[in-house]
């Protein structure tokens, strides 16, 4: 669901790319059905997904990495300690909930209404994630000297 928000959000943007992985996931399994009705109604549906593991490459190849648990965080940080100025949780852009999770609630199994609360929730982090990616690639590039 993130990354079919995300890539609406970024539509016409031909600076940013995409994708999403999970630390425990398996290799080629299709969006949940919710999922896939949420992208259908928000105009963000993309055809052919399929999960995939997070793996080195991936990680190497990531400017930023946006977890959804501290659980995840904490596996990605742990799994590749050279690279952890990558990774950030989703509601440090979204804000914590009204009980003070820091974490994006997992919708399976919960019914339709749980992802809705998350798609909400992402579309608000959104945003903020790409003002903080612009924000990030202007001081980048500010620090560097001009090329001819």
């Amino acid at each position: 669901m993130a990354e079919g928000l995300f890539r609406k959000a970024i539509a016409d943007r031909s600076d940013f790319t995409t994708s999403s992985a999970g630390v425990a996931a398996y290799g080629g399994s299709s969006m949940s059905p919710e999922t896939e009705f949420i992208l259908k109604n928000k105009d963000s549906q993309f055809d052919g997904f399929k999960s995939q593991p997070v793996t080195p490459e991936l990680i190497d190849q990531a400017s930023h990495i946006f977890a959804m648990t501290e659980g995840h965080l904490n596996a990605l940080e742990g799994h590749f300690p050279d690279q952890t100025d990558k990774f950030f949780l989703i509601r440090e852009f979204a804000g914590k909930s009204n009980n003070g999770a820091t974490d994006v609630p997992d919708p399976i199994g919960m019914g339709q209404a749980a992802y809705e609360e998350v798609a909400q929730l992402l579309e608000a982090a959104i945003p903020a994630i790409i003002a903080y990616i612009d924000a990030n690639k202007k001081t980048d590039t500010a620090d560097q000297p001009d090329q001819p």
